[in-house]
């Protein structure tokens, strides 16, 4: 319960989670401590916070990754949470390059014996402190500042695992133009992920819905499922529904 609210609002604090709990700020204070000492969160003053990669600090201040990332945050963190409830333990997953994608990695990670393979160093790194999962990164060549890896080598090693559920970020979701991004090397990865998924999942903030990119991922037929956030209208959603997609709003 205390990683599933850090990940839904960004920070705790002792007070607000022993009301929550029903349980003394002794209490919370010593789970915090072993959550930290397992490297899921960090403590702060009067409560925790989000652990913060290293990785991330040399582009503290100039990587667009960043930037995007800080962008309806909140919206991010709760379509992440309805992903995780998609999971379930002992899961093999894939999980693409991207902010909104990196926060599903973030709350798919509080269920045990998952595999996750991803084309995404960040998330890689992001989970790599964690021994009860496993992270299998694909080889390439790094595409910018998002901390994607892509290529022919990225590309191959993806066709030999198949996966129970992907989960990938995009730059738009037309019911006429499909899924799609507008970095087109970025496009050939995720398309060869979702050929080796069983469930292809879409999440995309509402500004996303109907939205075109420059670079066609796939039909919007290959999608299962969209989850997007409450900020997106019945009428935009409406023909996805109409086409058989589960849409799920976080």
């Amino acid at each position: 319960m205390i990683l599933h609210e850090l990940l839904q609002v960004g920070k705790v604090s002792v007070l607000s989670l022993a009301q929550r709990l029903n349980v003394s700020p002794a209490t919370i204070r010593r789970d915090l401590g072993e959550l930290e000492q397992r490297g899921l969160l960090r403590r702060s003053h009067g409560g925790a916070e989000p652990v913060q990669p290293p990785l991330y600090e040399p582009f503290r201040h100039i990587s667009s990754f960043h930037e995007q990332e800080r962008e309806r945050s909140a919206e991010k963190r709760r379509i992440g949470l309805v992903a995780s409830e998609l999971v379930s333990d002992g899961e093999i997953l894939a999980i693409g390059a991207g902010t909104t994608a990196t926060q599903v990695a973030r709350s798919v990670c509080l269920h045990k014996g998952i595999t996750v393979l991803t084309n995404a160093v960040n998330v890689a790194m992001e989970l790599s402190h964690r021994d009860d999962l496993k992270v299998i990164v694909t080889g390439g060549f790094l595409s910018g500042d998002w901390f994607a890896l892509v290529g022919p080598a990225a590309i191959e090693s993806v066709g030999e695992i198949f996966v129970d559920k992907v989960f990938i970020g995009v730059d738009g979701i037309h019911v006429e133009h499909g899924i799609t991004t507008n970095y087109p090397d970025q496009a050939t990865i995720h398309r060869a992920m979702m050929r080796q998924a069983r469930k292809k999942i879409v999440v995309a903030d509402h500004r996303k819905i109907g939205a075109i990119g420059t670079a066609l991922i796939a039909p919007v037929n290959d999608v299962d499922i969209l989850i997007t956030d409450e900020g997106v209208s019945d009428e935009a959603i409406a023909p996805f529904i109409a086409i058989g997609i589960d849409v799920q709003r976080a």
